[in-house]
């Protein structure tokens, strides 16, 4: 790939720490373990790489578009539906089909910008695909879509798990052997898509796809779950929704929040296809305009035509029949609905301010904001928690007592300094919510509050608080935590309250230097 192909990627602190470590090592070690400690280099030099992940037709695909805000993603079934996908940052639009054997073919975008649906070539000869597009959102993240779990045949299957399992398809300086690959796996963030019926196995499913994270389980710090299609959630399904169709998906989410608890860090609903259409372009001039002669019509007509998508389309009024279908699949009925509601509520509303109601109506907004305060505000501690990882991993896997020596005397001094604390409670909650160390339920969630969120009332459980009842619980939980690491913790919990005790006191400084 040409230099001026990828953006430069700035490490955070904590990243750059983990990189030097790596470097600093890779003299002391056998050359096996300094391949794999290469590709753990490559991984922290690239953005954070987040793999949405789901069932078949959850719509993960249409989630991409309206995440990179086009639709380049195909949301048909077809050939590129059963291949992984890396979207990134490049200084020119193209997609690479990239082979098994580590050669690429250029692919040009179809007629509409998308990624075509048919290849022209044998897909049993594709390892990936390599999107490279000129997008903002693309600079700090790479989006990895990938097939539907549940329908996957077993050459996607191995697809999907040779690239999260590797990311690169050839190490720069050799092969590495299929344990060091597993050790650097790179997928280091997830987001996962899940409609109205939450399987047993969904928690399996979700592991399966965040195994490839250097042997790290998914949790709050690096997983999120949306609910997906939010508005065919039947109202009366739901318990206390009182008929509000966003109502009951919100309450459906937080059923599921709890199901999927902890491998996420929240269920949010959203409707991926309204998204899709305001985030990318689909909405037109021409959209509103019908929109709006729909909202003319008598009230009898237009109830009949949101009765259901065969009346919608086929029923007769002054609106054509085909700009009805036009507006169906790309906003469904409630979309529609919601639209018109927009405009009832304002007659003289424009193009653009249709648009934005439509996307508020998707939910998205949340999702992003969501996404920001798990991934991006959290990147460079993810990052470099998921490179330390991969670098135990390889070191456990060589076997070599001495190597395994002094590396992890590299890694403690590492994880001394004041500034690495971030990392140890990382470290933290992955224990507690891997059940690698097994606490009571309060104090899980007590775990997952301190190590959840950057805002200091939420940690504390406390929002809305005065600074002093802030600074006063602050420092009652760090006493409560060290008298627990001292005298009513196992060795493993102690592990885990020593990092709870340490962030408590952090924030009780940060509280009492304020003045």
């Amino acid at each position: 790939m040409s230099t001026g192909a990828r953006h430069q990627y700035s490490h955070g602190p904590l990243s750059a720490a983990v990189a030097q470590l790596c470097t600093g090592l890779q003299s002391q070690v056998s050359a096996a373990t300094a391949a794999g400690f290469r590709e753990v280099l490559h991984r922290l030099s690239v953005p954070l790489q987040v793999v949405v992940a789901g069932r078949i037709k959850s719509g993960k695909s249409t989630l991409v578009n309206a995440l990179i805000g086009r639709r380049v993603a195909p949301t048909d079934i077809g050939e590129c539906t059963h291949l992984v996908t890396r979207f990134q940052y490049g200084t020119v639009d193209r997609v690479e089909i990239v082979f098994h054997d580590g050669t690429k073919q250029a692919l040009p975008f179809d007629a509409d910008g998308a990624i075509p649906a048919d290849l022209g070539v044998e897909v049993g000869r594709v390892s990936h695909l390599e999107a490279y597009l000129t997008n903002a959102v693309l600079r700090d993240l790479t989006v990895i879509d990938t097939p539907g779990l549940g329908s996957l045949d077993a050459a996607s299957a191995a697809r999907a798990e040779q690239l999260l399992g590797s990311g690169r398809e050839h190490a720069a300086d050799g092969e590495l052997d299929p344990v060091s690959r597993s050790a650097v796996a790179g997928a280091e963030a997830v987001l996962y898509v899940v409609t109205q019926g939450v399987r047993a196995d969904d928690r399996q499913a979700l592991a399966t796809f965040t195994a490839a994270t250097g042997s790290r389980d998914a949790g709050p710090v690096n997983a999120v779950a949306v609910l997906n299609k939010a508005d065919t959630v039947e109202p009366d399904s739901v318990a206390g929704s009182g008929g509000d169709v966003w109502r009951a998906a919100s309450m459906l989410a937080e059923k599921q929040a709890e199901q999927l608890k902890p491998r996420v860090a929240d269920v949010l609903p959203v409707i991926g296809l309204l998204a899709e259409t305001a985030e990318t372009g689909e909405f037109t001039s021409a959209d509103a305009d019908a929109l709006h002669e729909l909202a003319r019509l008598d009230t009898a007509t237009r109830d009949t035509l949101l009765l259901s998508a065969d009346l919608f389309t086929g029923w007769e009024c002054a609106v054509p029949a085909d700009v009805r279908s036009g507006l169906l699949k790309r906003m469904d009925l409630h979309g529609i609905g919601r639209a018109l509601e927009a405009i009832d509520a304002d007659p003289g509303i424009t193009a653009g301010a249709l648009r934005r109601a439509i996307l508020d109506s998707s939910g998205m907004a949340t999702v992003l904001s969501r996404l920001d305060s798990v991934f991006r505000a959290r990147a460079d501690g993810i990052k470099a928690a998921a490179g330390l990882g991969s670098v135990s991993a390889l070191v456990r896997a060589s076997g070599d007592r001495g190597e395994h020596r002094r590396v992890h005397d590299a890694i403690e001094a590492l994880l001394a300094r004041p500034e690495a604390h971030r990392l140890r409670l990382l470290e933290a909650l992955t224990l507690v919510t891997s059940g690698a160390v097994s606490m009571p339920d309060d104090l899980v969630e007590e775990v997952l509050r301190v190590g959840g969120t950057a805002d200091v009332g939420e940690q504390l459980g406390l929002p809305g608080h005065t600074r002093q009842e802030l600074v006063e619980h602050a420092l009652e939980r760090a006493g409560w935590w060290r008298s627990f690491a001292s005298f009513g913790a196992t060795p493993a919990q102690s592990r885990v309250a020593h990092v709870v005790h340490r962030t408590y006191f952090l924030i009780w400084r940060q509280l009492t230097s304020r003045g």
